[in-house]
C-alpha cells in the first residue's frame, strides 16, 4: 500500500517508532532512580528527520546524519539512545500498513547487528558508552523485553547474536568489520595527525556497505584545522549548494546568535538560549516552541561565569557553549564578524552597483581556481555575488575551463540589469576578455581603474594599494558598514581566506596554493568595495529616487 499523507507536507517517518520504543525500553541516565528515557521535543524533532523516507521508494533520505549543539545539551545520551535502537528495535523499513503508514523490522531480520560507538580516543567513546550502559541498566525495561541481553564494559551483547562495541582511532582494526551502525563522537576532534580521518572514512566505508548509516555528533569545529567535523560541513555546504550530486546529509547544527555579545550578561544569556535549546534551565523555558518547553536541566549561570573567568579563552568560550564555528588564527574574516553582517536583502534593479571580477583559466597542477562576479550597492554597501563558476568534482570536472562566453552574459547582464558605475577586474588569464568589456562598457563607467584602462585592475600584489583595501573591506564588515545577502558561494570564499604579511600589510591566500577551498570570490568582493569607495566620492552614494530596498525570499547567485 503507498505512503499516504495525514496532513498537508507530512513525510514518511520512522522516528516515532523510535521515538516510542526508546520511552518503552530506556532508563534515563544519570539518576539514581528509574525513569524513562524521553527526549526532549528538539532531540525528537531531530529523530523524525533522521529517519525520514522516501514517499516512492522507503528508502532513508539520509545516509549521514550530523547533530551539532553546545557541551552539556544532551547529546551522547541521545546517540547512545539511538545505537540502543539501531541495535534492537525496529529501525529497518518494511513497507506500509494499512493506513499507509511506515512498519520497521530490526536488523536480525537482516544480519548480524554491529553497532559502533567510535571516538579517536577511550576517554572519548565514555562520553556516549557510559548513558548507553545505564540506558541498559538492570531496571530498564530492555532487560525484560529482550532476554539475552548483556550490557557489560566493555561491550554490550544482543540476544541471541550481535553486538555494540566502542571503537578508538586504530583504523586498521576496523576495515572490514560488518557494522550496520555507527555513532562518531567529538568529530571536531578527528583530524588526520590522530587517526580521525581515517576512522571515519573506515566506518563509513563499512556502514555503507552493509545498507547502515552513520550520525556523528561534534561541538562547533575551528576552520582550518581539517578536523572530520569540518569536512562534514564542506559536504553539507556543496550538497545545499549543488555542487555535488550526493545529497544524502542530514546537517542539525544550531549556535547562538553572530550578534551575542559575551561581555553583556543579557546578549550572553539569550545566545546561551538559543544554542542550548530545550536543555536550557532559564525559568522561562525554551526559545525554540511555543508554547516554550519547561526548563530543561542545564544552569546557565554557571556557564556565564565560566565564559567570563579571565582564565577562559574566548574563542573556545564560543565553540563550546554558544556553539559558534569560529575562525582560525589567520582567518581573514572570523565566521561571527561575518554572519553579523547578512541580512535578507538583495539587489533590485535599477540600482547603483560597482563591480568586481576575479577570474581563472586554470592550473597546471591541481583543482583549477574560481571565477568570481561580485556586485556592491553603493548607497549602503551590499555585497552580493553574480556569478561563481567553479571546476566541478570528478569526471565531470577533468580539463574543465570557465564558460567565457557565460561569464560575458553575466558581465552584460548585470550592466543591463543594474545601473554600474565602477567595474574593476582583475585581468590574469582574461587580459583579452577585460579589454573588450573595457571596449563595450568601458565609457558608462564613472569611475577607473586608471586614465587608459577603466576596468583592468591588478588585486594580487602588483597594486601597492591592494593591502589597503583588503584591510579596509574586513574593518567596514566588522563595523557594520559592508553587508552581504548570505550568498553561500561568497560566504563560503571569504571564510577560506587567510591572511598572509607583505611589505605593505596583507593578502589573501588559499591555506595552501593547490588548496580546494577557493577564495576568488572574496578577491571579486574586495575590488568591488575598490571601486565602491571610489563612486561614493565621486558622488554616486544616492539610490535613485523613490526606490526602496525589497526584502530577500529568493536568492538568486549562480555556482557553477
Amino acid at each position: 500500500m503507498p505512503w499516504k499523507p495525514s496532513i498537508e507536507g507530512e513525510i514518511p517517518t520512522l522516528g516515532w517508532a523510535a521515538i516510542d520504543w526508546m520511552v518503552d525500553n530506556l532508563a534515563q541516565p544519570a539518576l539514581g532512580w528509574y525513569e524513562p528515557f524521553t527526549p526532549t521535543l528538539e532531540q525528537e524533532d531531530f529523530l523524525l528527520r533522521w529517519y525520514s523516507l522516501d514517499p516512492a521508494t522507503g528508502k532513508f533520505v539520509y545516509r549521514r546524519g550530523l547533530l551539532g549543539r553546545p557541551r552539556g545539551w544532551g547529546k551522547s545520551p541521545l546517540l547512545g539512545a539511538l545505537a540502543a535502537f539501531e541495535a534492537l528495535g525496529d529501525c529497518l523499513f518494511d513497507g506500509w500498513d494499512s493506513d499507509g503508514q511506515p512498519v520497521g523490522r530490526p536488523w536480525l531480520t537482516a544480519r548480524t547487528p554491529l553497532v559502533q560507538i567510535a571516538a579517536v580516543s577511550e576517554d572519548q567513546t565514555r562520553n556516549t558508552w557510559q548513558p548507553l550502559l545505564e540506558m541498559l541498566s538492570s531496571d530498564s525495561p530492555a532487560i525484560t523485553n529482550y532476554p539475552g541481553l548483556e550490557p557489560m564494559l566493555g561491550a554490550v551483547m544482543l540476544p541471541g547474536r550481535g553486538r555494540i562495541e566502542q571503537v578508538t582511532s586504530s583504523a586498521h582494526t576496523q576495515k572490514g568489520a560488518p557494522a550496520v551502525f555507527a555513532v562518531l563522537d567529538q568529530t571536531e576532534e578527528w583530524t588526520k595527525s590522530n587517526g580521525g580521518i581515517r576512522l571515519a572514512h573506515t566506518l563509513r566505508t563499512n556502514v555503507t556497505k552493509n545498507g547502515g548509516r552513520t550520525v556523528e555528533s561534534p561541538n562547533a569545529y575551528i576552520p582550518g584545522e581539517g578536523s572530520v567535523a569540518e569536512q562534514s560541513a564542506e559536504y553539507a555546504n556543496a550538497a545545499a549548494e549543488g555542487r555535488t550530486r550526493a545529497t544524502g546529509i542530514l546537517w542539525d547544527h544550531r549556535e547562538a546568535p553572530p550578534e551575542t555579545d559575551m561581555t553583556d550578561r543579557a546578549s550572553l544569556v539569550a545566545g546561551l538560549r538559543v544554542a542550548y535549546g530545550d536543555s536550557s534551565k532559564h525559568p522561562d523555558g525554551c526559545v525554540l516552541h511555543d508554547p516554550p518547553c519547561p526548563p530543561g536541566w542545564v544552569d546557565l549561570d554557571p556557564i556565564v561565569e565560566q565564559i567570563w573567568d579571565p582564565a577562559t579563552d574566548p574563542q573556545m568560550a564560543r565553540s563550546d557553549f554558544l556553539n559558534q564555528i569560529t575562525h582560525s588564527s589567520d582567518a581573514w574574516i572570523p565566521k561571527v564578524e561575518w554572519d553579523a553582517a547578512g541580512v535578507d536583502e538583495e539587489l533590485i534593479d535599477g540600482d547603483i552597483v560597482t563591480l568586481g571580477f576575479d577570474g581563472s583559466r586554470g592550473r597546471n597542477r591541481g583543482k583549477a581556481d574560481a571565477t568570481a562576479l561580485v556586485a556592491c550597492r553603493v548607497s549602503d554597501g551590499l555585497l552580493s555575488v553574480v556569478g561563481v563558476w567553479e571546476q566541478p568534482e570528478g569526471q565531470q570536472g577533468e580539463g574543465w575551463l570557465p564558460d567565457v562566453g557565460e561569464v560575458s552574459k553575466a558581465v552584460a547582464d548585470a550592466f543591463a540589469r543594474w545601473t554600474v558605475v565602477g567595474f574593476y577586474a582583475d585581468p590574469s588569464g582574461w587580459s583579452e576578455q577585460v579589454a573588450r568589456w573595457e571596449a563595450q562598457f568601458g565609457r558608462r563607467l564613472r569611475v577607473r581603474a586608471s586614465r587608459d584602462a577603466p576596468i583592468s585592475a591588478w588585486p594580487r600584489g602588483k597594486d601597492s594599494r591592494v593591502t589597503e583595501y583588503v584591510e579596509r573591506l574586513r574593518q567596514a564588515v566588522v563595523a557594520g558598514e559592508a553587508k552581504h545577502d548570505r550568498s553561500p558561494a561568497l560566504t563560503r570564499h571569504v571564510l577560506n581566506a587567510k591572511r598572509r604579511q607583505t611589505r605593505t600589510g596583507y593578502l589573501l591566500y588559499k591555506e595552501f596554493p593547490d588548496s580546494h577551498r577557493k577564495i576568488d570570490a572574496a578577491y571579486a568582493a574586495v575590488l568591488a568595495w575598490r571601486a565602491r569607495i571610489e563612486a561614493i566620492g565621486a558622488g554616486f552614494a544616492r539610490t535613485p529616487s523613490g526606490r526602496k530596498t525589497r526584502r530577500l525570499h529568493h536568492r538568486k547567485f549562480t555556482t557553477r
